[in-house]
């Protein structure tokens, strides 16, 4: 008999709206947290090699990552003032000095508009198929985080990706109602409904396998944890730690597609905003092949350093948050009982 993994009685489960709430706590906490650090990062490389106009670059927030076009040739972008930092320390301190505390966030409320509805929608799936397969399958099937983990984040690019591509497109006017459906209409006649989901594919290629290993990590490390502690849920230590190791094993291992991920998406935005031709063949694998035989093997893993550092603490915090969400509902819903 094991009691520390049986699931709790029905009436301590969390509603699919407790878990979105829980969600979108968690989201806004780990993007005003991780945020800043990738502000510091742009801004450095802005300082070092000027964007020009029509630079494509990315933009993390720490629950997705946004293509961003450099638009404006002039200093006004919060990514363009001058600073003459040096290091990421100084960066910091002085955009915090001589800016004000918010310039650490500039950029981001844009980019809550997809990634806070694609975070709720990837948390919540997930949590409603585990559930489902958990009663269908049993408390100890090991293979449920795996297909909960690929499911859910499936279904979460795919329903954003159309949102993030008018957004990318459209980031740097103002647009009526009526002026986007002309735009979604134009881009549909033009190229397809397909067209909506440009930049699909390498997404899915990089976040599916990390979404499996990742859950499948934490939600072992999780229970090993708490069986070790002696412990029934787990408290917040415990999911912290689950999820950074977790993050930080999935994160490594799906590098190369990120790396892909990256300048696939870069190519096609530089492409389009330059009105250049795309190429002929810009599948994964060829770009892979074209990035071995310029840079070698250990080109498919630049930048794991970081990488990692946006992605620990983004997983541990969102992990942890959303845990002592469910854990503050899980007991709010044993007191109303």
């Amino acid at each position: 008999m094991e009691p520390e993994t049986e699931g709790p009685p029905p009436a301590t489960q969390v509603t699919a709206l407790q878990q979105m709430v829980a969600s979108c706590t968690g989201a806004v906490l780990t993007s005003l947290m991780v945020t800043p650090l990738d502000v510091v990062k742009i801004r450095l490389q802005a300082q070092n090699n000027p964007f020009p106009k029509g630079k494509c670059f990315l933009y993390s927030n720490g629950l997705m990552d946004h293509m961003c076009i450099c638009e404006e040739e002039s200093k006004k972008a919060w990514y363009k003032k001058p600073g003459n930092f040096h290091g990421t320390l100084d960066a910091f301190l002085k955009i915090l000095r001589n800016e004000g505390i918010k310039s650490l966030w500039s950029g981001l409320p844009p980019t809550l508009v997809m990634a806070i509805p694609a975070t709720v929608i990837y948390f919540t799936c997930y949590e409603q198929l585990s559930g489902f397969l958990k009663a269908k399958l049993g408390e100890n099937e090991t293979r449920i985080p795996i297909v909960a983990g690929i499911v859910a984040r499936f279904g979460a690019v795919t329903v954003i990706s159309p949102l993030e591509l008018i957004r990318t497109k459209m980031q740097s006017k103002t647009f009526s109602y009526k002026e986007l459906y002309r735009f979604v209409s134009m881009k549909v006649s033009e190229d397809g409904w397909i067209s909506l989901w440009k930049g699909w594919a390498p997404t899915i290629l990089r976040d599916v396998p990390f979404s499996a290993m990742y859950w499948y990590n934490y939600e072992n490390l999780k229970r090993w944890l708490c069986e070790k502690s002696g412990l029934y849920e787990p408290t917040f230590m415990i999911s912290f730690t689950s999820g950074a190791l977790s993050g930080s094993f999935a994160g490594v291992a799906t590098l190369p597609f990120d790396v892909v991920k990256t300048q696939k998406q870069t190519q096609l935005w530089t492409n389009e905003y330059c009105k250049f031709p795309e190429p002929l063949d810009m599948s994964t694998w060829t770009i892979m092949k074209n990035i071995v035989a310029d840079k070698g093997f250990s080109g498919l893993f630049t930048g794991l350093i970081p990488r990692l550092v946006k992605i620990v603490p983004a997983c541990a915090i969102m992990i942890s948050s959303y845990e002592l969400g469910k854990s503050f509902f899980q007991k709010h819903n044993v007191e109303r009982q």
